[in-house]
């Protein structure tokens, strides 16, 4: 434990920030690395998915006006299941996560991350398009998506789930994705 220095004799009841944040990426990271390394028989994929979702957002720097909620929301056909339930309310880096499904086109720049199901792929150009200019980190899981825009597209390999990162598509939505976040990704994009 660790003395306060403002109340003599007294034990402090909080680590300071910078431990309490240290040690959250580490675990969060270790925890991406975890999920990437599990085999897909053992989970089913979208629920791999749903915890590198998680891990997306908190490998990622939000703007300052984002807020105290971030908007997970699924445009296109939701193949997470009851899964990315298990999301709604978790909270990251002071944010409190909040699952929305069935989003419409007109409301994914209420978003702040956008997972683009496969089922619309072919509408990734006007999707791109609503969410220019705002805060969204945009991800899919089909192939090629990332040198199209998005900013985080997932994949398999090897009964794997691994990712690109487009850093350019992040950059110009003002997000920052970590380098511990980079470091464990296939392939990135500038």
């Amino acid at each position: 434990m660790i003395r306060s220095l403002h109340a003599p004799g007294r034990l402090a009841t909080r680590a300071p920030p910078t431990w309490r944040r240290c040690a959250l990426w580490a675990l969060g990271l270790g925890l991406l690395t975890w999920a990437t390394a599990v085999i897909a028989e053992e989970l089913p994929e979208y629920r791999l998915k749903v915890a590198i979702l998680y891990n997306f957002v908190a490998f990622t720097e939000w703007p300052g006006d984002v807020g105290k909620t971030l908007n997970l929301c699924v445009y296109g056909q939701d193949q997470f299941g009851d899964d990315l339930g298990a999301l709604q309310g978790k909270v990251v880096d002071g944010r409190s996560l909040a699952v929305h499904r069935d989003v419409r086109l007109e409301s994914l720049k209420d978003c702040q991350l956008v997972f683009i199901a496969s089922s619309v792929i072919g509408n990734l150009p006007r999707v791109l398009d609503s969410v220019r200019g705002a805060a969204v980190l945009t991800v899919a899981d089909t192939p090629g998506a990332a040198r199209e825009g998005v900013a985080l597209n997932m994949g398999m390999s090897q009964n794997k789930i691994v990712f690109e990162a487009n850093i350019d598509a992040a950059r110009s939505a003002r997000l920052k994705l970590s380098s511990k976040l980079l470091r464990v990704a296939r392939e990135i994009l500038q």
